[in-house]
């Protein structure tokens, strides 16, 4: 009876604990893993306590959750050596830019539909602003000796979000203005108290052309082109440069777009444009100013900088981008460059070419 009590308590011992099986010729040992063999003077670890050695960490174990969407945050985005703007508004759902990135165009049928939604559009992205870039070139001939760029876009954005001065107007009384025809004029007129931005998309919703647009247009305001573009001209005079210098002030990412879409097809829109007209609404801007006031009026206060401390900062970098005929953008790091290693201080005279190369 002792006998087959301890039968039956082994069995219960291994259906708990799983088989023994100890080393000999028909069990060979496997790799070394502990308690896969009993040792002398060493007791044998269950199964189940093995396998806790195994177990992997947290980490490695497979996904079976769904991860969490990646979470963008809403308003301006911080990029160092960037003004703080939500960049996103440049390139917003159902607009395209277009090939000279002068403007943003979307035929959304919603947005010829609904005036409050249009007016709500308008608003966001009227808190960014255009990109204005100064352009110098010069030319002999057909030939391009320079053509070089600088972004303007930081002096219209101060670090204080406070300082701003930004804002948004709609054309007044007796101001030329496309106001749904296919020529500016000064009618019609919007009645006493009506919210100007709303009341002139409520306009353009409930017109009834076949074609037609609404257009938001970004500005820089009393910023000083006469005085940089003369410095501009003494600087490339001073290396004694021959040929057609040209100085121009570019604005990219200036104009926000909504037509109607296509009744029928492109074709037929452009056939209807071209005997039709177009009814053109561009009755908004949202005003950027360099600052307060014109130069030389008392009292102006500029967002970042005035132009003459703008001007003592890239004058450098321009002297050198243009001495090595450059072509393309004058950054920071130009900038970088002659700080740290003079770049643009002594440049000796420029070798521009045979003089018969000017005519």
């Amino acid at each position: 009876m002792d006998q087959q009590s301890g039968i039956i308590a082994d069995k219960v011992a291994q259906a708990n604990f799983g088989a023994y099986r100890p080393e000999g010729p028909d069990n060979e040992a496997g790799p070394s893993t502990p308690g896969s063999a009993a040792s002398p003077g060493v007791d044998h670890v269950p199964e189940k306590e093995e396998q806790q050695f195994h177990r992997p960490p947290p980490y490695s174990s497979p996904s079976t959750g769904v991860p969490e969407p990646r979470r963008i945050p809403n308003g301006p985005q911080r990029y160092p050596g960037l003004p703080v703007l939500d960049y996103r508004q440049y390139s917003p759902p159902m607009f395209d830019l277009t090939a000279d990135s002068t403007a943003i165009t979307s035929k959304a049928p919603y947005l010829s539909e609904n005036a409050n939604a249009l007016s709500s559009l308008i608003r966001t992205l009227a808190t960014v602003p255009p990109k204005p870039q100064v352009l110098i070139q010069g030319t002999r001939g057909r030939k391009t000796d320079f053509s070089v760029r600088l972004n303007l876009m930081s002096l219209l954005v101060p670090e204080d979000p406070r300082d701003r001065l930004d804002y948004m107007r709609c054309v007044g009384r007796d101001e030329l203005a496309y106001r749904g025809g296919n020529e500016p004029g000064i009618e019609p007129e919007l009645g006493a108290g009506e919210d100007g931005l709303v009341a002139w998309c409520e306009r353009f919703v409930k017109d009834p052309a076949t074609v037609k647009s609404f257009t938001m247009e970004r500005v820089v305001a009393n910023l000083d082109h006469g005085w940089l573009e003369g410095q501009i001209r003494s600087l490339v005079a001073s290396i004694e440069y021959k040929g057609a210098v040209a100085v121009s002030f570019p604005v990219t990412h200036a104009r926000v777009t909504v037509q109607n879409p296509d009744k029928v097809n492109k074709f037929f829109t452009s056939v209807t444009k071209l005997f039709s007209g177009k009814a053109k609404y561009e009755v908004v801007k949202s005003v950027w100013p360099f600052a307060n006031a014109r130069n030389g009026e008392q009292g102006r206060k500029c967002i970042v900088q005035n132009e003459k401390t703008w001007w003592e900062e890239w004058r450098d970098p321009i002297k050198y981008a243009i001495s090595q005929k450059r072509q393309g953008w004058i950054t920071n790091e130009d900038k970088l460059e002659c700080i740290m290693e003079s770049k643009g201080k002594g440049i000796p005279l420029v070798d521009w070419g045979p003089v018969e190369e000017y005519y």
